[in-house]
């Protein structure tokens, strides 16, 4: 936490950087200790030089570092016709259950829920109900209110990390931008792939025409994302039960890339078409979860939890004869198959290796004349 003004708000001010603080943006210190400062001001401050950081001028984006020395210019005046900022409703006894029963794991930095499916992480225009605004159920007796430090779609279900404090917020989303996190998703899949462990590398890029809804593979101008899956069982060809670790977070990701090599989840008529849906009692709900986060702790160790499948799911799973067992069977951080790339390096250096041993094999026999 910073530490509260030393003058009066009339003068100019002066805040510590706190430890919860370190290591972020100056400007996302305004925006969680200062609220109502605009960034257009904040960056006026900064452009005029009346912003700075122990002493020497600063800027919106430099980072700042714990006990360091923050100079504020006085508060500006508020407008009368500025827009009131709106208070989240009280939840109600209902909902705060609803919070509750969701949580898997709970320690003082984070919070995993296993999240339903048809519960959206984020609200928007049309989305009331969302995790985000559940959040206020699980502050318990901390000073701040919990945070989302990723998000899974509306209609996959599963682990979903939530942070309890601002250093773990960063620590996660740390984590997660540099890919030292690992999730692990269940699904499964319309018909059966020809390789059973195998890597997709196809780039995604927004669907022109769907307003940012939809993705597809763009080759072209889209941005690079890499899947591991394994097939863990299979019945007859008509479905595959998958396991799948994404390398690369790009939107709808897992959905795009089984799509795209002719194997849509079971469910998503969004990449599927009517193609994605089973006959007989199989759910038309997704059939897409994310079974296991595991993900280094702030205070040391790691988080590493399981989720238990939903309804849906593992009424499926017993409707195709497959033995929920058997989804435990490959460890988490297995290394990825050889890419093409990595495939061509191995030939190389293999053929290397024996045009080398060829050699020494002429020398050896030209000395032994």
């Amino acid at each position: 936490m910073s530490v509260a003004p030393s003058k009066a708000t009339s003068d100019v001010r002066q805040f510590n950087v706190g430890v919860d603080d370190d290591g972020i943006r100056l400007d996302r210190w305004f925006k969680r200790h200062l609220p109502d400062t605009s960034y257009t001001t904040v960056a006026k401050w900064a452009r005029t030089g009346q912003l700075r950081i122990d002493g020497a001028r600063a800027k919106p984006g430099d980072h700042v570092v714990t006990g360091q020395s923050i100079r504020v210019p006085p508060a500006e005046p508020v407008r009368v016709d500025a827009p009131v900022k709106r208070e989240r409703p009280a939840l109600s006894d209902d909902e705060i259950a609803f919070a509750r029963e969701m949580v898997i794991h709970r320690d003082a930095q984070a919070i995993v829920l296993n999240k339903p499916p048809g519960l959206a992480t984020q609200g928007g225009t049309k989305t009331i109900e969302h995790v985000d605004g559940l959040l206020d159920a699980l502050q318990d007796d901390m000073d701040g209110r919990p945070k989302l430090v990723h998000r899974l779609d509306k209609d996959t279900s599963g682990a979903l990390l939530i942070a309890r404090t601002a250093r773990a917020a960063a620590y996660f989303s740390k984590s997660f931008s540099s890919r030292t996190a690992r999730k692990t998703y269940w699904a499964l899949v319309v018909g059966v792939p020809s390789i059973e462990d195998g890597m997709i590398e196809l780039p995604i890029g927004k669907q022109p025409g769907s307003g940012g809804e939809k993705m597809h593979v763009d080759e072209k101008e889209g941005s690079p994302a890499r899947t591991r899956y394994r097939v863990i069982e299979m019945a007859g060809t008509t479905t595959a039960w998958l396991e799948l670790i994404p390398y690369t977070g790009r939107t709808h990701q897992l959905r795009v890339h089984l799509a795209a090599i002719g194997h849509p989840i079971v469910g998503d008529g969004k990449y599927g078409g009517q193609a994605a849906f089973l006959t007989g009692n199989i759910s038309r709900k997704m059939h897409l979860h994310s079974r296991r986060i595991r993900i280094d702790h702030p205070d040391g160790g790691a988080i590493n939890v399981q989720a238990e499948l939903p309804t849906h799911f593992a009424e499926s799973l017993k409707q195709l004869g497959f033995d929920e067992m058997l989804g435990n069977t490959m460890p988490l951080e297995s290394p990825p198959p050889p890419t093409r790339a990595v495939k061509k390096q191995q030939a190389r250096q293999h053929a290397k290796t024996v045009r080398k041993d060829r050699k020494g094999e002429r020398r050896r026999r030209g000395s032994s004349d």
